[in-house]
């Protein structure tokens, strides 16, 4: 069975169609309390008091959690330990909870967290990251000694020397916005204390590991009184890490204090005023160019808004660093990015973990840039992408595998049949009362962490004596179809018909830590653990099976359900197979793991090998622009990204589609509002999200050039396909319209 040839499929599609799959808030259970989170009106303050006796004397009221009740640490954090999981002392963001009502019933416990009073010293309200960036600006975490969460550099050759030999100079401003990640599910836990001492999770997380050590540092116990059990999730983005992590950790130490089940299921008003978002940048460019349309020297600024706490921002802004260039080849390259605390709410990790806010200024910067020069857009991005053997502005030569950059162009080019639509484009002239554009962008993305993170993944295949096949990988089901993947990449690998194998329910106890799924390494990492485990047992089950079938045991083949003596074409089933391997005592149980190639860097000089691969991907867009109400209506959007090898094409195009349908809501519609670091975008009737009425016709075209890198030759696709619709996106509005906007979401002035 070629994976890439397989009909679509989830090992989870009938329980999710046919509502069987069991959410956090859908789990019952007897006798559960139920917690509820308590905020205050300040921003920033200094707390004098928190009184709880009025709360606590309501019927039902079990009891009210402060942070002087936390038997284990205050403070935790993926970085630096900065956030309060109760806030004690101080007030930082309006999201910050004070206090933890626990009751018999959930509405007894939201009445009495409105009983909960606050007595605080109002600080000033720090919400401009650069203000926060002055020398006299008030401290959001005055330990730290600065409102500087990290700074990242690159330096690379003589950027003066590069703007000398230049004979253009351009200089242009960019802004984006906080995004709200818009999950379906809140957050929301369910912890039981067990009686064996161990506190028992379910949550809508992204990262039970993360889970398991916010909520063991909460409790002050080892990890391994921690047991997190992973259940559909629903949706999370990049969203479910931090926060989702907190409620847990705060729902297990209410069960704790208590000795009693809890539950806590997030409101939406709670989860948007809460959770972390998508960090808004303020970015600066100054490019230099030689007539003939070469890219001499690129200084960069960015400034990045952590919100009140670090988060995973120096990760994030790592990327954007990295990444600051584009899929362009730059001799002189000077970047500082910084991340900076302000009082808004804290940011975090977001599909595209710091891609979409430089793809949306750099790929309408060389679009200026080729107009100034009056080349074609195409012609001066093919003079400057990266191509086979290309060096990256880190310095990272790219001569593992296929650099596919101008592959997706060409495919995107020639599908939306580009050159000869850009000649219909209006430019904002003519009466017609719709102007129309047509607008492309194309980047390149490290796979994986990179040298942001330790990078590597394991996975359990468990064969039982019957034939049927349990396997387990250290990557989280967050309903991309990860589960799937794995059990069609092992199905692959052992020749065998999927439908013998089940996916264990996934659980801290059971397997390693594998990381975060995030950075669209599901997969790669997952996948390359999953084809380390088969090849080990094929290895074991080979050496009982070869005296059988008289050959070596490198001679056997695995397909079709059985073992073949690769020269003769003699076979067993693989259910017999099995049977010689219980008459030999062998366990058919092996553990796989992956560990990523080696990459570099050097934090000084910002160079190295940042990723050890990359993906390419470009995208168009087609639109109108109504000349009086300035409405934009979308036409159509064709995408094309290389995935390494498509594992399940299906899942792929869903991929595809839903991160395009995400990029067109960060380009012309969403955005989080805030007055005075109060959030005031708390549902989606203040929050607008596209609907569908709001999308093109979407066409996917998946390039398959399999990485070597990768054991199941997969790379990534989960955050490509968003990064780039606000900037093809902006291009097309500009060639509607006649104008250009700096600013997301893209609002036309009319």
């Amino acid at each position: 069975m070629n994976p890439s040839q397989t009909k679509a499929w989830r090992n989870d599609a009938v329980a999710k169609v046919t509502g069987r799959a069991k959410f956090t808030d859908d789990l019952k259970v007897s006798d559960v309390l139920h917690a509820v989170p308590v905020y205050c009106e300040y921003v920033h303050a200094r707390i004098r008091s928190i009184s709880t006796d009025k709360a606590e004397k309501l019927p039902g009221v079990v009891r009210v959690i402060t942070a002087k009740d936390i038997p284990g640490s205050i403070c935790f954090g993926q970085i630096l330990k900065d956030y309060r999981m109760l806030a004690d002392k101080t007030v930082r963001t309006c999201g910050d909870v004070l206090a933890i009502v626990v009751a018999q019933d959930r509405q007894t416990a939201k009445v009495a967290a409105k009983a909960v009073s606050v007595e605080a010293v109002e600080l000033p309200v720090v919400s401009d990251p650069e203000e926060a960036l002055k020398p006299d600006a008030t401290l959001i975490h005055p330990d730290h000694g600065s409102n500087i969460t990290n700074h990242h550099k690159i330096r690379r050759g003589d950027i003066e020397k590069g703007f000398a030999e230049s004979d253009v100079i351009l200089e242009q401003e960019f802004r984006t916005q906080h995004a709200e990640h818009a999950y379906m599910e809140p957050e929301a836990a369910l912890c039981i204390p067990r009686a064996d001492g161990v506190m028992e999770v379910y949550g809508s997380m992204q990262h039970p590991f993360s889970t398991r050590r916010f909520t063991a540092a909460i409790l002050g116990v080892p990890l391994c009184d921690v047991e997190v059990k992973t259940i559909p999730m629903g949706g999370g983005f990049g969203g479910k890490d931090d926060t989702a992590a907190l409620v847990c950790a705060r729902a297990a130490l209410a069960a704790r204090l208590t000795g009693q089940k809890v539950k806590m299921t997030y409101d939406r008003e709670w989860s948007m005023r809460e959770s972390y978002k998508r960090h808004p940048y303020r970015v600066a460019y100054k490019m230099g160019l030689t007539q003939d349309g070469k890219i001499k020297a690129m200084k960069v600024r960015i400034v990045a808004d952590a919100g009140a706490y670090c988060s995973v921002t120096p990760w994030v802004t790592w990327r954007s660093t990295v990444q600051c260039c584009g899929p362009y080849c730059v001799e002189n390259v000077h970047c500082d990015t910084y991340g900076v605390y302000t009082n808004n709410v804290f940011t975090g990790a977001f599909r595209g973990f710091g891609s979409p806010q430089v793809n949306f200024c750099i790929e309408q910067l060389v679009e200026m840039a080729a107009e100034r020069l009056k080349i074609s857009p195409i012609e001066f991005r093919r003079k400057n992408m990266v191509h086979d053997g290309s060096t990256t502005i880190t310095g990272q030569v790219l001569d593992n595998h296929t650099v596919s950059m101008e592959q997706v162009l060409d495919a995107v080019i020639k599908e939306i049949d580009y050159d000869e639509k850009l000649a219909r484009c209006s430019y904002g002239r003519g009466n017609d009362d719709e102007w129309y554009g047509i607008g492309l962008a194309m980047s390149y993305r490290g796979v994986s962490l990179g040298a942001e993170g330790m990078d590597f993944n394991s996975a359990v295949v468990n064969v039982q004596f019957d034939g049927s096949i349990l396997i387990e990988a250290a990557v989280h089901e967050n309903g991309q179809g990860a589960e799937t993947a794995m059990i069609m990449i092992l199905a692959h690998e052992l020749g065998v018909s999927k439908e013998r194998i089940r996916y264990r329910q996934p659980s801290t106890s059971n397997i390693p830590d594998g990381g975060t799924t995030v950075a669209s390494r599901g997969t790669i990492m997952g996948g390359s653990a999953v084809v380390d485990a088969a090849t080990k047992l094929k290895r074991h089950m080979a050496v009982i099976v070869a005296p059988r079938l008289d050959c070596k045991p490198e001679d056997i083949i695995f397909k079709d359900d059985r073992l073949y003596h690769g020269k003769t074409g003699r076979s067993i089933s693989f259910d017999k197979a099995l049977h010689y391997m219980f008459l030999a005592g062998a366990y058919p149980y092996h553990f796989g793991t992956f560990k990523a190639p080696d990459v570099s860097w050097d934090e000084e000089t910002g160079s190295g090998n940042a990723y050890f691969s990359w993906v390419y991907g470009c995208q168009a867009v087609e639109l109108t622009v109504n000349r009086k109400k300035g409405a934009v209506t979308l036409l159509n959007a064709v995408a094309a990204h290389d995935v390494g090898r498509a594992i399940n094409p299906p899942m792929i195009k869903g991929q595809f589609y839903g991160g395009m349908a995400m990029g067109i809501g960060y380009a012309l519609h969403e955005e989080v509002l805030s007055d005075g670091g109060n959030v005031t975008s708390l549902n989606f009737n203040k929050y607008r999200i596209p609907r569908a009425r709001n999308l093109p016709e979407m066409t996917g075209i998946i390039v398959e050039n399999p990485d070597p890198t990768s054991l199941c030759g997969a790379k990534s696709i989960g955050e490509p396909t968003l990064e780039l619709m606000a900037p093809a996106i902006a291009n097309a509005v500009y060639r509607a319209t006649g104008k250009r906007y700096f600013t997301l979401p893209i609002k036309i002035e009319v």
